[in-house]
């Protein structure tokens, strides 16, 4: 049976460029980073090495980048340190961040961290209201801002840049989650104007269990792990240094191919849109799909009402077809998509979210489709 994987915004293959750079590590540089002897010395120059790699892409210095265990605690890290960090009382984010982000939140002021939590207004494509956000700075306290540049689930791309303006006229503290759209495009730190921004290697064919936290130099945070010196003390614990190694391999490849495979994704994700609609009556869209408003790796269908709704994925799998999605709505064990629940999609469509790499290919999506309308068919309302 052909298999065919449509879930990258969960995670991507690893590149084999990048597979070969940290076998080459695992190998032959075993030296703990922080032994002053030289195979210690060896493999903390492969260390730093890495960081003045992703800092030269991100035209950041190299004091700018903290090395982590991926996305979620790069997150965690901003949030929580850049609040306690100054003292602030009053977060603002959206009702459709990851759950490293709201979740973190919704901690914070439960334990009264932060007094108060806002939510800026959205509309049905996840898009934010930057009237909004502006109100909400200007009648409380200094803030602190958190707003993802894609979401994970839509695709809706935030305008990182007019945020950050916004963020800068009220002295918040700008973090942006960029997990999703590290190394699918580029960023400029110093133009964006945020304090944070965060990468997971395993979005970009990079390995899983690594990424980065860039902290603005203008700002400075405490350590959120203690137990020693790693990181310039700012985070305790052994580096994990063949994943730091692949991330910045992985990054590197990522810009160096980047409007090549931006291209070519945005061609399959135009391709599968355009089909769906021709083949399938009915079928909708969740977020925003036009190239300049969307994350061109994501597509989130909504397909039209029918039987057996929650069993869609279920059936594309034994299909052989990966991918991920759900509904707005909330029943046994399925708790629902907090996002679609976020622009009040129809909790009676079933959907999915495709989502592809430089590795997709058209034939895949002609796999795909076949499938998806039988399944469609099959289950089709009388």
């Amino acid at each position: 049976m052909k298999r065919v994987y449509l879930d990258n915004a969960a995670t991507t293959p690893l590149d084999k460029e990048v597979i070969a750079e940290m076998t080459n590590v695992m190998e032959n540089f075993y030296g703990n980073p922080s032994a002053i002897h030289a195979l210690g010395r060896e493999v903390r120059t492969l260390v730093e090495k890495a960081r003045k790699t992703v800092a030269g892409l991100l035209n950041a210095s190299p004091s700018e980048i903290f090395f982590t265990s991926g996305g979620t605690e790069a997150d965690n890290t901003a949030i929580r340190c850049g609040i306690s960090a100054y003292g602030i009382k009053h977060a603002i984010t959206s009702k459709i961040e990851h759950h490293a982000v709201e979740h973190t939140l919704n901690m914070l002021l439960k334990d009264g961290v932060i007094d108060k939590l806002s939510f800026v207004n959205i509309n049905e494509k996840g898009q934010i209201d930057y009237n909004h956000l502006e109100e909400l700075l200007q009648n409380n306290s200094r803030s602190f801002v958190s707003l993802m540049h894609a979401n994970n689930e839509l695709g809706t791309l935030t305008d990182m840049e007019k945020v950050g303006d916004i963020c800068e006229k009220y002295d918040a503290i700008y973090h942006a989650d960029t997990v999703q759209t590290m190394g699918h495009y580029p960023h400029d730190v110093r133009k964006l104007k945020a304090h944070f921004i965060v990468c997971a290697a395993h979005k970009l064919h990079g390995p899983k269990g690594v990424g980065f936290l860039y902290v603005n130099s203008n700002i400075k945070i405490p350590p959120m792990i203690y137990g020693g010196a790693q990181e310039r003390n700012m985070r305790g614990g052994t580096e994990n240094v063949y994943g730091i190694v692949g991330l910045a391999k992985a990054l590197e490849i990522a810009y160096k191919e980047m409007d090549e495979h931006q291209t070519y994704i945005q061609s399959l994700k135009d391709y599968l849109k355009e089909q769906l609609i021709a083949e399938i009556p009915g079928v909708a869209f969740n977020g925003e799909t036009e190239a300049d408003k969307s994350l061109y790796t994501v597509l989130n269908v909504s397909f039209p009402e029918m039987d057996m709704a929650d069993m869609l994925l279920f059936n594309l799998d034994i299909n052989g077809i990966c991918a991920s999605g759900g509904s707005a709505c909330s029943s046994g064990s399925n708790i629902g998509s907090h996002v679609l629940n976020g622009i009040k999609a129809d909790p009676n469509r079933p959907s999915v979210r495709f989502s592809f790499s430089k590795y997709t290919t058209k034939e895949d999506l002609d796999y795909v489709l076949e499938k998806v309308k039988m399944v469609v068919k099959q289950n089709a309302l009388a």
